[in-house]
């Protein structure tokens, strides 16, 4: 087995606390009505030694992401860390300041800015960089900007992987998000302790608001506020929209989140698009090539900078060296007929890359990575036909317990398997046994359940799967559900065009009431100057624009059942479920009331989706 990093190596403490000046005390963030959104002090407890209940190196890599306050990256940038998932950046120019990545809640946004003014003093906010698509870097900007006035910058395609990763599928992944970040846990020992990639996700006020600067080409410049910006396209690396970017005037090169200090996600447990590791490895490359040579630090949007030329192209390559192994050796084992299960147990990684610590699975790992790959090439389907038509868990489980002779002979082999430390076989044991009978609270078998998985997530190395395990656990022992992570509020229906609130009501509709549905609705939009049609056709939303010419054809020829004339913030009134008066309207308004219904956010549900 390689050989691990070593505790003696103290680099990474003393490179998270350089640049100190001060932090909030306390650390606690709240909103207007006094509720806490934000808690970096119930993290205190970090600061002992490992327990038994945690894997020594995650316990480091809390220790290191929990240390918060404004830092100086190098004279006239600052950063602001710990006081969300991800860090917030301030670039000083010569009117105000540029903010990188104001955070997931405005409150934390609007804290971080308030510590940095009492320290360098209050400065206007004279531009915005997102440096890619996913929440922890765009949802604070209320809090420190009210509106688009100034440059707020954005790699091309921003808003549409925003619609197509955390809208269309927003309600699922931000339920699965809470398990990976242990939203519901307690900060403890045998709790919460990080996501690797920082502490936790903040709980506060949301906001989108939409850039007015697209990056299109690697080399482009802009010049904000007398600071001269060179950007980098890094698509389909850890966003489908991504950029890295490098301040020449003050030799520092921003990677956001293509080269944090661990291992990032191919395939995120939470969901997501597989990213393309092989194009990833290929874009750090290219950044130590246009920019290592012309650097002296290295810093992001998460974790803590890299100081020193010949330090920082040293992780940089490492970082392109680990995402190239896991994509060139998992192609590799795949044509030799190998599914992905079977490669992820058996890849290593190669030494120097073992031993680096900000190659570790503290948030990506390994085994998922590598799934991820396997999937991205293969599909989901491992080839062996077994797996082809697989019952679902509940009448798969019914029929486990059958071959033990009841849900006890199931659970006295768990046993057995949990004594020898085998807990991986014993939870898969026992799930069946829990999915055979899913109501069925404070039985033997979800006990058994809560303690493997409990064990499990007490050994792992990487805190998404901590708290995916001990999430779980938690919920078998008290029933509590994990909620959901921030997003997807209706902030976001405003930013988006009529065309993407009409793709987001099309997955948000019942197929099986609308099944045997057939309607059309026109809608005269007039501020926004066009015209939509929506057909409900077998179980089927189809959007279609129409233009002047086949709008009169169409109402002379194919009449809809309803046709509504009405601004564009009417429109979002009534599809978010609220029936208003709209300015002119043909044909019977009970289709209206009629399509409304078919729109479920979730089973169960009618009337409005929650994503606009």
């Amino acid at each position: 087995m390689t050989a691990g990093p070593s505790f003696t190596d103290t680099a990474d403490f003393t490179a998270a606390e350089r640049g100190f000046i001060a932090a909030l005390n306390p650390g606690i963030i709240k909103d207007a009505t006094g509720k806490e959104v934000w808690n970096i002090d119930a993290y205190n407890f970090m600061k002992g030694e490992c327990p038994p209940t945690a894997h020594p190196n995650l316990w480091r890599q809390g220790q290191l992401n929990s240390k918060h306050g404004l830092f100086e990256i190098c004279p006239g940038i600052y950063q602001i860390r710990a006081y969300d998932l991800s860090n917030m950046t301030i670039v000083e120019g010569k009117e105000g300041i540029i903010i990188i990545d104001p955070l997931i809640s405005c409150e934390c946004a609007a804290a971080g800015l308030a510590l940095y003014e009492e320290h360098r003093g209050k400065r206007k906010v004279t531009g915005m960089i997102y440096s890619h698509s996913h929440g922890d870097h765009y949802m604070g900007a209320g809090g420190v900007i009210s509106d688009a006035e100034m440059p707020i910058i954005a790699p091309e395609g921003f808003l549409e992987a925003i619609l197509s990763e955390s809208i269309l599928a927003g309600p699922a992944m931000r339920r699965r998000g809470a398990f990976m970040y242990g939203n519901a846990l307690p900060r403890s020992t045998t709790g919460q302790i990080g996501t690797g990639l920082g502490m936790a996700s903040s709980v506060g006020t949301t906001s989108l608001i939409p850039p007015n600067i697209l990056i299109q080409e690697t080399g482009e410049r802009h010049e904000i506020d007398g600071v001269e910006i060179v950007f980098q396209m890094v698509p389909g690396t850890e966003a489908p929209a991504e950029i890295n970017f490098f301040f020449p005037g003050f030799r520092a090169f921003c990677v956001p989140e293509t080269a944090t200090n661990c291992m990032h996600n191919i395939v995120t447990l939470r969901g997501a698009q597989v990213r393309d590791a092989k194009a990833w490895s290929g874009y750090l490359d290219e950044a130590i090539v246009l920019f290592g040579g012309e650097s002296d630090v290295l810093f992001g949007s998460h974790n803590w900078p890299t100081w020193g030329r010949e330090e920082l192209i040293r992780r940089l390559e490492e970082q392109r060296d680990l995402y190239g192994f896991l994509h060139d050796q998992t192609v590799r084992m795949m044509n030799l007929g190998m599914t992905g299960v079977e490669i992820a147990e058996k890849m290593q990684l190669p030494p120097a890359i073992s031993r680096a610590w900000h190659c570790r699975g503290f948030y990506g790992s390994l085994s998922h990575n590598v799934k991820g790959i396997y999937q991205k090439y293969m599909t989901w389907f491992d080839g062996r036909p077994e797996h082809l038509w697989q019952y679902p868990p509940t009448e798969e489980g019914q029929r486990y317990v059958e071959c033990f002779g009841g849900v006890d002979g199931l659970c006295d082999q768990a046993e057995k398997f949990i004594a020898k430390g085998d807990n991986r076989f014993a939870a898969t044991l026992l799930a069946h046994a829990v999915a055979a009978q899913p109501e069925s609270a404070g039985t033997r078998e979800r006990l058994l359940l809560a303690s493997a998985y409990e064990s499990l997530g007490f050994g792992a190395e990487n805190a998404t799967w901590r708290n995916f395990y001990l999430t779980a656990a938690q919920h078998l022992r008290s029933g509590k559900q994990a909620g959901m992570v921030a997003g997807g509020g209706t902030a976001l229906g405003e930013s988006l065009s009529i065309d993407q609130w009409f793709e987001i009501l099309s997955v948000q509709l019942n197929g099986e009431m609308a099944a045997e549905k057939q309607f059309t609705i026109d809608f005269e939009v007039t501020d926004a100057e066009q015209k939509w049609r929506l057909i409900i056709s077998n179980g089927v939303l189809t959007r279609r624009l129409l233009n002047t010419t086949s709008s009169q054809r169409n109402a002379e020829q194919n009449a809809p059942d309803l046709w509504l004339v009405l601004t564009k913030k009417q429109l979002l009134e009534i599809i978010r479920g609220n029936i208003i008066g709209v300015e002119k309207k043909t044909g019977d308004f009970k289709v209206l009331e009629e399509f409304l219904d078919l729109i479920a956010v979730q089973q169960g549900s009618t009337r409005g989706p929650s994503q606009l």
